[in-house]
């Protein structure tokens, strides 16, 4: 646990990170309960140093942890020396503890998914749902959606073949008859009652909607796990056309309110995070609020 006098330190390792709110987010949360902490951002392109190296470098200079994000949630898995069995059973590690068992990685995308979910999405038709997305982060979502009582699950990427490692991950812990691979998602969602969105569509360097816009209509419900921009151009369009929606950044502040209680040993409070986030998140003017 995080002595109250003792600065506690923490980084972000991904590619294109410099507008993370997770600095804002962890060091806000830390002042508010009268902690010390400083989190940094390490983007992984800004040198050709492994990521092994620079989680060596992070223990050698007594480090708490670290947040992974894309593109090494997969590939750090074999740098630790042990991994939680949530995280196990995901394939991806998003939060990394330096202890004294060694460097310990856990997954905080799937539960913080799933508190999202069910805080702003209650009460909506889950018999089928169609993904976009079978990355990293999509292997969480999709994981936390079947435990959260999703019937069905089609999962769509551009890489065939990993959407069906992943329909094949999901059919062996959850059961053969409720995931499927996706070649139509157009068709799919058509059929669908909901549409989660756990690709790299919508961000700010690869703008557009993963599926046609024509296809949002109520009932059907739509996540986006893209966070930045907050508001996405599938969350614009599926508001203005009546649907439910679940905006990424409420997934970001679950996930970094678990990671905050891993690093630091306090609970984090949520809402107090989640002000945070509408405080600091670019948006234009007169979007929807979170």
């Amino acid at each position: 646990m995080n002595d109250r006098a003792a600065p506690l330190r923490v980084a972000l390792f991904g590619h294109g990170i410099s507008s993370s709110l997770s600095p804002r987010l962890h060091e806000s949360e830390a002042s508010a309960q009268g902690l010390t902490l400083r989190y940094e951002l390490m983007d992984t392109r800004d040198d050709g140093r492994p990521l092994s190296r620079r989680l060596d470098d992070l223990k050698e200079h007594g480090y708490a942890g670290a947040n992974i994000t894309h593109p090494h949630k997969r590939e750090v898995i074999d740098l630790l020396d042990e991994v939680a069995p949530a995280a196990q059973r995901l394939g991806a590690v998003n939060t990394v503890l330096f202890t004294d068992r060694g460097a310990v990685g856990h997954n905080t995308d799937a539960p913080g998914y799933a508190a999202a979910f069910r805080r702003h999405l209650a009460g909506v038709p889950m018999r089928s749902v169609v993904q976009t997305g079978a990355g990293g982060a999509g292997s969480a979502v999709a994981h936390a959606q079947l435990d959260a009582g999703v019937g069905r699950i089609g999962v769509y990427d551009v890489d065939h073949g990993r959407a069906e490692a992943l329909v094949a991950d999901l059919r062996e812990v959850h059961g053969a008859g409720r995931a499927h691979v996706v070649t139509d998602v157009h068709a799919t969602v058509a059929e669908a009652d909901g549409l989660v969105n756990a690709s790299p569509v919508g961000m700010a360097h690869l703008p557009g909607t993963p599926v046609s816009v024509e296809l949002l209509r109520p009932p059907l419900w739509v996540s986006d796990v893209v966070y930045m921009p907050v508001d996405t151009e599938l969350l614009v369009a599926s508001r203005a056309r009546g649907l439910r929606t679940l905006s990424g950044i409420h997934m970001c502040v679950h996930q970094a309110a678990l990671a905050f209680e891993l690093f630091t040993g306090h609970t984090a409070n949520v809402d107090r995070m989640a002000a945070q986030v509408a405080e600091a998140a670019p948006r234009p003017t007169g979007s929807n609020r979170l």
